[in-house]
């Protein structure tokens, strides 16, 4: 379906991602201006109230009216006068404001001055930067300068952005770039390296076309460390004004400003590094890491967003002495993500994934469906609406999600359990075949998961092939067995299916 966008004046705005255009360019507008220029312009010249405009700005928070005051005054000088002089928003005393311009409502595929996109969307994959000062205890800052880029190209939503597990997966394979962009399905290649002396750091980046084997854009930066913030921004936008310039141009969106705290940055990289390798020591590691961040930057959104995840998996793995702490902590840390950064698809993936296994699958199918919107390839919002579809007993709703996000995301660390889950998505919506073949491509990427061999169990046993059935029973008992399988609330919120298994599961081992 078009996107709608409302024109006014010399202006167009994007209700979807709170982009406003001035003559087709751009224009810096912060979250709460987008916001309130938002309702302004959806109530269609009435009159909205005071507390209106409050919630829509600030929810669920108190704040003083003179706050309200400062945003209107702000979002006028930002619009200039119309045309005729007169101002853009009227004030009704006692009552509110409204917007007194003319509003046309369009789509993107109409005719206002621009060609509409012709091409398919452009694939970009950012490999993992090289560290060259050789230091292992370093790499996680190249690492971390690959995570941040492709977090903020993901975020300029008309390039089809690959995932980190895709991309991270390169790092000791073919450097051919022509195989590596057939490979992963993309149009161009973002590669770099870093090398850090003191407080200094060198980086390299490099931006190729693959399919024409020509570079586009290449640049290297000597700066200090505490400027990475600024330069990582500048890079994704250099990056998507090479590819496409004129999507750039009509749709271009602000990266998110980091805060600037070197420190908690770094915290959240270390942190990162260590929740990617998927174990109990390394993921209470993480958390340290990240609740460290947060304590020392409040208004730095990654670390509340990555505290979120690490509580969630601390859950979904059974690697929780106190599930009920965890999950406040949570889901409190996914809130304020999205306060801090409502525009990040990562922000409402936390909260997501927090509420599949705080026993919420209803919110989190639609925090899912908020982060696809902000960013239609990213893969983890495909998977977790996979993941609340079959945890709320609509498995034939969740197969097309979690086949999408495994196309887009086949590297994850984690993906013994999105395999899981569309194995059992194809097998309750009467695909047994389908679970099988599910199962065979899932075995190849983990076979050391008990979970997958036990599900394949099942899917044999169903179809009648005692003999396979029980050969990948015997298998899964011979595996260790690890402390959660992160299937508990598919389980616990659909019985039925759950006993049915565990029937299957039985007449396999016997």
């Amino acid at each position: 379906m078009d996107t709608p966008h409302l024109v006014f004046g010399r202006f167009e705005f994007i209700p979807e991602n709170g982009c406003l255009l001035r003559d087709n360019r751009p224009v810096a507008i912060g979250a709460r201006g987008a916001n309130l220029l938002g309702v302004l312009l959806s109530a269609k010249g009435g009159v909205v109230s005071k507390s209106a405009l409050m919630d829509a700005v600030w929810p669920g928070l108190a704040v003083e009216e003179s706050n309200l005051s400062v945003q209107i005054a702000a979002l006028r000088k930002l619009l200039g006068p119309a045309s005729d002089g007169s101002e853009w928003i009227v004030t009704v005393p006692r009552v509110g404001y409204r917007f007194s311009g003319e509003v046309e409502s369009r789509t993107d595929g109409a005719d206002s001055g621009r060609h509409a996109e012709s091409s398919p969307i452009p694939g970009i994959a950012v490999l993992p930067f090289e560290n060259l000062g050789g230091d292992a205890e370093r790499q996680y800052l190249a690492d971390g300068v690959a995570d941040d880029l492709i977090m903020a190209l993901a975020r300029f939503r008309w390039f089809r952005v690959a995932s980190r597990g895709a991309s991270f997966s390169r790092r000791s394979g073919s450097k051919d770039p022509g195989a590596i962009a057939r490979d992963l399905g993309v149009d161009f290649l973002v590669d770099g390296a870093i090398r850090q002396s003191g407080n200094r750091i060198r980086i390299s980046v490099h931006l190729a076309d693959t399919a024409k084997g020509a570079t586009v854009w290449s640049e290297h930066y000597d700066l200090q460390l505490a400027e990475l913030f600024a330069v990582q921004d500048a890079i994704a936008e250099r990056i998507a004004a090479a590819v496409e310039p004129e999507l750039l141009l009509r749709h271009g969106l602000p990266v998110a400003p980091h805060t600037g705290n070197i420190t908690a940055w770094d915290l959240v990289r270390q942190g990162t590094f260590n929740f990617h390798k998927v174990t109990l020591p390394t993921h209470l590691l993480a958390r340290r890491f990240f609740r460290d961040a947060a304590q020392l930057d409040p208004m730095l959104p990654e670390a509340q967003i990555w505290r979120a995840r690490v509580n969630a998996g601390l859950i979904a793995y059974g690697w929780t002495d106190n599930p009920a702490e965890d999950a406040k902590e949570g889901l409190d840390a996914a809130l304020r993500a999205i306060y801090l950064d409502a525009r990040n698809p990562y922000s409402h993936y936390a909260l997501a994934i927090v509420s599949a296994y705080t026993g919420r699958p209803e919110q989190a199918i639609l925090a899912a469906e908020r982060s696809i919107e902000l960013g239609s390839s990213f893969a983890l919002g495909h998977l977790v609406l996979g993941m609340a579809r079959l945890f709320c007993g609509d498995a034939a709703g969740a197969r097309e999600p979690l086949a999408h996000g495994l196309e887009l995301n086949p590297y994850d660390p984690q993906n013994g359990v999105w395999f899981s889950l569309l194995m059992l998505a194809r097998f309750f919506s009467g695909d047994v075949e389908g679970a099988l073949e599910t199962g065979r491509t899932a075995l190849k990427a983990r076979p050391d998961w008990p979970a997958l061999l036990r599900i394949q169990a099942c899917c044999h046993r169903a179809v009648g092939d005692r003999q396979q059935a029980h050969r990948f029973a015997a298998a899964a008992s011979d595996l260790p067995e690890p402390a959660g399988d992160a299937l508990g609330p598919f389980r616990d919120g659909n019985t039925e299916w759950a006993v049915r298994l565990n029937g299957l599961l039985r007449e396999a081992e016997l």
